[in-house]
């Protein structure tokens, strides 16, 4: 596992309160373990073995409600805690781990409908998660974590399109590449054929229009107190113009933002900067109706 330094959410959560950073961290350490358990290699029956663990420990931390949480691990302590003082729904959790599980079962998506639900599992849920920590009001912020958390991912799934096809796998909707005509084979070979240029700038709006409804189901009022969420929104943005500007080049190497660059748009973000902005097209989007 690669140090939290190195991660996007790092930058984000970074500037929190320490309450509240230790909540989110403990959240996102359960989440990447279970992640790590289908990204590892490991056979599916090993990987399924290691999230009936992650399960279990899910239990030992919603029992620790009325018990003293003795005898866990420091991580699954500090994820009860968390539970505990931020009254985290189970079934949340269970939907994350629930979305894992189709790495091990399914290596395509036929439409965006059906991606949208491993989206929701794996991402949204997430999102939900934190906003419990950092605290609302306004109960349209759940659907902007929702939607936030469906454009982080499918910008993970446009950046990632490389290493996943070399896994087997491909997230991009078959209804998408007939309608480019890409040969799905193509992309798993490491050779796509067809007309990639135009599906990526399909696949490519279609996250900013999720960006932009997030952040028009975002309250002006809420925009403080989820300026850790604000903060992915921003970098992840930047990440996405990146994959833009290569348009095909799915295989030319991973998408990264440099460390400054992620300080830079944190700080930005924290002391109040908006970073759309200079963005004509999404402050167009978000203008319009929420599909």
């Amino acid at each position: 596992m690669s140090s939290a330094r190195d991660t996007n959410f790092y930058y984000s959560f970074v500037l929190l309160p320490t309450e509240k950073r230790r909540a989110i961290e403990a959240i996102h350490s359960f989440a990447r373990r279970c992640d790590d358990a289908v990204d590892s290699g490991l056979p599916p029956v090993d990987a399924r073995r290691t999230l009936a663990a992650c399960q279990r420990d899910l239990d030992r931390c919603y029992a620790s409600r009325e018990s003293s949480g003795a005898g866990m691990l420091p991580q699954t302590r500090a994820l009860a805690r968390a539970i505990r003082r931020y009254n985290l729904p189970r079934q949340l959790f269970d939907q994350l781990i629930a979305g894992l599980e189709m790495d091990l079962s399914m290596t395509r998506y036929e439409t965006f409908d059906d991606l949208s639900v491993y989206c929701y599992r794996v991402a949204s849920t997430i999102g939900l998660l934190s906003i419990e920590v950092f605290g609302y009001r306004n109960h349209k912020t759940r659907e902007y974590a929702i939607r936030l958390g469906t454009a982080l991912q499918l910008v993970n799934i446009l950046r990632d399109i490389a290493p996943d096809a070399r896994r087997g796998r491909l997230y991009l909707p078959l209804e998408d590449l007939r309608q480019f005509d890409v040969d799905p084979q193509s992309i798993l070979e490491g050779r796509p054929a067809g007309n990639v240029n135009a599906l990526m700038e399909f696949e490519v709006q279609r996250a900013r229009e999720h960006f932009a409804q997030a952040r028009h189901s975002l309250a002006i009022e809420e925009r403080h107190s989820l300026r850790a969420a604000e903060i992915m929104a921003a970098i992840y943005w930047q990440i996405l113009a990146s994959i833009a500007e290569r348009k095909g080049g799915m295989f030319c190497g991973p998408v990264r933002l440099s460390p400054w660059r992620k300080i830079r748009t944190a700080l930005s973000v924290y002391l109040g900067f908006d970073w759309y902005k200079d963005e004509p097209e999404i402050r167009r989007l978000s203008s319009g109706r929420p599909q």
